[in-house]
């Protein structure tokens, strides 16, 4: 994710909707990838300042005009209201539950964050309503207590393209007593949603494909039974020495899981290098090799390697974890990347270079 400059010469972020220096109102273009100063136009039109106020003008998807919960753009022409992150959805939280529309603005933000690394990566993406079939879509729910006092609650989870977000994980409290209850080093509202977005991609990019036993000679057969595989998961936990072969606990359970955590780790590091590139910090040697000099890598379509971009992760994390230690906080990426771990990461590089459209 990187970061952006208005007009002005103020810094921008992703989620920002305004300029804390001169208050232009900011907007995101899917198609250029880039939060942009805005200028008035016509008919509820804006014009980007993006390229010298010579981009072609745009409007605010609905859920920014009306609900002020997202800060993408459409462009003036299209047809439809939504942007194309927000078209996704198909169900969202009961809003005259005030705390529903503070949470689902949370969830929305995640969502972004992970629509932004799907396009620039050039996945495959299209909604339920233009692809019945292979599209995706979102339902953001929370648990309904029924008049007798019991309780119906939403399980997060990937169904045939369907991804189902509890919206309780958006709030801080909740996700953090069930992260300590379930033993996870690790537990976020985005990390929730890459991890359901690779559920999604198997379908998509693996299953019936030529990449379907090159993934099971790492991964392990997913016709195992999965119900089975839970139960046991959660009877008896991870096998002795998981770290050896997983990125985590949970990705001993079945090869569906084992997939679908790598692939969260993949977008996870696609993400944070590219923010650390931005700000000029990947490169710096970490390791003790003063006379080696290393060019700046994050995983990209500009990467020069994989193994080089892994390397410059690895450092990286190395970093990370030093700093929150400093300031008294848990470690930021506490996982290790060994070796079948990394081929795991670098077959799913492959993957996704192979299906870019």
């Amino acid at each position: 994710m990187k970061t952006y400059t208005c007009v002005c010469g103020q810094l921008i972020f992703f989620q920002n909707v305004a300029c804390v220096n001169c208050r232009r109102e900011l907007g995101f273009l899917p198609n250029l990838l880039a939060v942009t100063s805005l200028e008035p136009a016509e008919q509820g039109r804006w014009l980007p300042t993006l390229g010298g106020g010579q981009a072609p003008l745009y409007r605010k998807c609905q859920n920014y005009s009306n609900e002020n919960v997202c800060n993408w753009m459409v462009p003036a022409e299209s047809t439809e209201t939504f942007c194309i992150s927000c078209r996704l959805n198909e169900i969202i939280p009961d809003l005259s539950i005030p705390v529903n529309r503070e949470l689902w603005g949370t969830a929305e933000l995640a969502k972004r964050r992970l629509i932004y690394s799907l396009l620039q990566l050039k996945l495959p993406m299209a909604s339920k309503r233009e692809d019945p079939e292979r599209g995706l879509r979102f339902r953001f729910l929370s648990d309904r207590t029924n008049p007798d006092g019991s309780v119906n609650r939403v399980m997060t989870g990937h169904n045939q393209g369907t991804i189902t977000l509890n919206i309780a994980e958006a709030d801080d409290a909740a996700r953090e007593k069930v992260r300590r209850e379930m033993h996870e080093p690790y537990r976020t509202l985005l990390g929730d949603l890459r991890h359901e977005s690779g559920h999604y991609y198997w379908d998509r990019l693996v299953r019936d494909t030529e990449f379907l036993e090159p993934y099971r000679a790492l991964f392990g057969d997913e016709r195992a039974d999965y119900a089975a595989a839970l139960k046991r998961h959660y009877d008896s936990g991870a096998p002795p020495n998981w770290q050896e072969n997983f990125i985590s606990a949970y990705a001993t359970t079945h090869p569906w899981e084992d997939w679908a955590e790598s692939w969260a780790h993949f977008l996870h590091i696609q993400d944070a290098l590219e923010v650390a590139h931005d700000f000029g910090l990947v490169g710096k040697r970490i390791l003790a090799e003063p006379k080696k000099r290393r060019p700046k890598t994050w995983l990209s379509s500009r990467q020069i390697s994989f193994n080089e971009t892994i390397l410059a992760w690895s450092e990286l994390a190395v970093a990370l974890n030093s700093i929150n230690r400093s300031m008294g906080l848990a470690d930021l990426y506490p996982f290790v990347l060994s070796q079948p771990v990394v081929a795991k990461l670098g077959f799913i590089s492959d993957l996704v270079g192979a299906h870019a459209a």
